[in-house]
């Protein structure tokens, strides 16, 4: 997390030629500050910074790397020719940033406020105002400003003036840039990590494709490994999209499934009811031949009709008063009865019945 943290500050301000340097120098610390201790020791080893604490005359030499300091020798301003012998040596190795620290008794600090609209121009402004806010003017020392927070909603700004004397550093500064050995940075003791005294015009150029190849291989680098460690995220977002739409057509399909499932169990019952209630009703064949057998000759019949178990006859017989007792031995027929009184037909001498019973099959008796 702290890594993403880091790395989701590397943004690219708008670019004005005397920031180069300082934006370079403050990407390639969040770079490394990405990385675990010993990869970031050993690629920062790789251009280390040169720091010259000097007091007086003399100075001490150390080399830094992300604020790890090693003594590695001294500095006279006198003889030259021991002077030069030393910077020649130095020059062999490869500097991030050359570094003249002065002790902090020579650095004069101030805060104090000003409008909020001449943050973007700061230093322009302090090179106007420096002998209204100081004793001094721009031209006569090396001065640096940071804005420490806004005050009044916004409406101002906290500002952090550090200068001092050109005349206590200026000796030192002209030495090494007279011996091709210019310094990128001018700061003291306790200053803050982006503290630079030095004018943007006096700052050394450091920065070369040769020594920017490394730190693009690195952002190359970052970058794949970046990649490698999303695409796998990627393929799997893009595989659940792909089951998520895979599920949603077989849930589709499921439901239309089930509709023509249950249209077809509706269908089933329906035909299952109209089986079940064929089979609570006798065939008219059967009744038929049953009264065929029953009936004694002389009789015939004029209407029959049947109706959920009840069967209603009308005719004409010769022996129409011994019906119920024949009827009543017929299989499945009960319940014959009279439904009106006989009456003789004058014409054929038989007499008209209308008889009524009830009718049930073996099969209807089942359970």
């Amino acid at each position: 997390m702290a890594a993403n943290n880091r790395l989701s500050n590397l943004r690219i301000p708008a670019l004005r030629s005397a920031a180069v340097d300082d934006l370079l120098r403050r990407w390639r610390l969040q770079v490394l500050g990405c990385l675990p201790r010993r990869p970031r020791l050993w690629l920062a080893s790789r251009h280390p910074n040169l720091v010259i604490v000097i007091d007086a005359d003399e100075a001490t030499l150390f080399r830094d790397v992300i604020g790890e300091r090693q003594l590695i020798g001294s500095l006279a301003l006198q003889p030259v020719s021991a002077l030069s012998a030393v910077l020649q040596g130095l020059n062999k190795e490869a500097w991030h940033d050359r570094i003249l620290e002065l002790p902090a008794g020579l650095v004069l600090t101030r805060r104090f406020s000003l409008p909020s609209r001449v943050r973007d121009n700061l230093r322009q402004i302090l090179t106007y105002e420096l002998d209204r806010l100081t004793p001094f003017t721009a031209g006569e020392v090396f001065f640096d400003a940071r804005v420490v927070a806004a005050m009044g909603q916004g409406s101002k700004i906290d500002v952090e003036l550090a200068l001092c004397p050109r005349d206590q550093v200026a000796v030192w500064i002209d030495h090494l840039r007279a011996e091709g050995f210019p310094i990128s940075r001018l700061t003291w003791s306790g200053a803050w990590s982006e503290a630079n005294l030095l004018p943007p015009e006096s700052r050394s150029r450091r920065w070369r494709l040769a020594s920017l190849i490394p730190w693009l291989l690195l952002l190359l680098i970052m970058a794949l490994l970046a990649a490698t460690l999303m695409t796998p995220l990627w393929q799997g977002s893009a595989y659940q999209e792909r089951i998520t739409r895979a599920l949603r057509t077989v849930t589709a399909e499921a439901q239309e499934v089930a509709t023509v499932r249950e249209a077809l169990e509706t269908a089933r019952r329906g035909s299952v009811a109209v089986v079940e209630r064929k089979h609570q009703h006798p065939r008219m064949a059967d009744l038929l031949l049953e009264l065929t057998q029953l009936l004694p000759d002389g009789t015939w019949v004029q209407t029959l009709n049947y109706r959920d178990g009840e069967v209603d006859i009308r005719g004409e017989s010769t022996q129409a008063t011994a019906l119920i007792g024949l009827l009543e031995r017929g299989a499945g027929i009960s319940n014959v009865t009279f439904r009106s009184p006989v009456m003789q037909v004058a014409t054929s001498g038989s007499d008209r019945f209308h008889v009524a019973f009830d009718y049930q099959t073996s099969a209807q008796s089942q359970p």
